[in-house]
């Protein structure tokens, strides 16, 4: 019998080779990506693990985020879901996910670049959830530059380091204050952390950010027990993708690992479910990889 948390057989997964894929303009959609991801929508079965958490997930419409709060509504957690207005459509099917799983789904629309924003998220999670257990910090954004570093405008530079490394500091100093002892927070780092890209220099340097700030933080809040740690991927299926790379990395796009493929969104949630629940209540500051099988220091 499979593992209860495994969607398939990894060598079931579409491989490069196998399919072309097709770009989008962004933020992208789900819905219209080929081929179609796994987010575990028909795989994954809870045992119980957050059983009446309380989840804010950034980016939670599509991608990682989809996957995570299937996974966490399929554990018993409640969650709020934050993604941009574009994305509404997406967010509404990963709702119904939430509440086929019999928890509640609270959808919380906008751009998280704006401070004033995050601060909403926060307040609606409390207003409406009661507290704030669980904090995914994974909204991103990227857009790939053959140029490099000339390629990159001071608006793509902003608009990176907004989305990706402003926007959670500001989920965390906003959420800190409502969150519990037990409370934990898992960011999204990513291989570009150590291992980056010239094309994506301004969103590896994010990633970078991202691992200083979850060891650090994770330092400042031991004392109040609240655990927060990193979740690195390598390349993933996710919507950011088709919509930020050229179409003539697409087909490719995954091939360079040992394991020759890129990700499921779905071969992604265990990790975010291990971090948030008491299965890893001694682990903290960590930055857990999931680079099918590139190596990370």
């Amino acid at each position: 019998m499979a593992d209860q948390h495994s969607p398939t057989a990894p060598d079931e997964y579409p491989r490069p080779d196998d399919q072309r894929r097709r770009a989008q303009e962004h933020p992208g959609t789900d819905r219209a990506m080929e081929p179609e991801p796994d987010h575990g929508e028909h795989s994954y079965r809870g045992s119980g693990k957050l059983t009446g958490r309380r989840a804010v997930i950034t980016g939670g419409d599509s991608g990682i985020g989809r996957a995570v709060a299937i996974a966490y509504a399929r554990e018993g957690a409640d969650v709020v879901l934050s993604y941009l207005e574009e994305e509404q459509e997406d967010a509404e099917l990963t709702a119904e996910w939430v509440r086929e799983a019999g928890r509640r789904a609270v959808l919380v629309p906008g751009d998280i670049t704006g401070e004033a924003h995050c601060a909403d998220v926060v307040r609606r999670a409390v207003a409406e959830l009661g507290g704030i257990d669980l904090l995914v910090n994974n909204a991103a954004y990227q857009m790939s530059q053959a140029d490099g570093l000339a390629g990159i405008s001071t608006a793509q530079f902003d608009r990176v380091l907004k989305t990706n490394l402003y926007a959670m500091f500001w989920f965390c100093k906003e959420s800190v204050p409502h969150m519990p002892r037990g409370a934990a927070i898992v960011n999204t780092a990513s291989i570009q952390a150590s291992q980056p890209s010239p094309n994506l220099l301004d969103y590896a340097t994010t990633k970078g950010g991202i691992v200083t700030f979850t060891k650090g933080l994770a330092q400042d809040l031991a004392d109040r027990a609240i655990r927060v740690n990193a979740v690195a991927p390598g390349p993933v299926w996710t919507p950011l993708i088709p919509a930020t790379m050229p179409t003539e990395e697409l087909d490719s796009f995954g091939a360079q690992t040992p394991l020759g493929r890129a990700a499921q969104p779905a071969e992604l949630a265990p990790a975010y479910v291990f971090l948030a629940s008491g299965e890893s209540s001694y682990v903290s500051g960590a930055v857990l990889a999931v680079t099918g099988g590139v190596p990370m220091p």
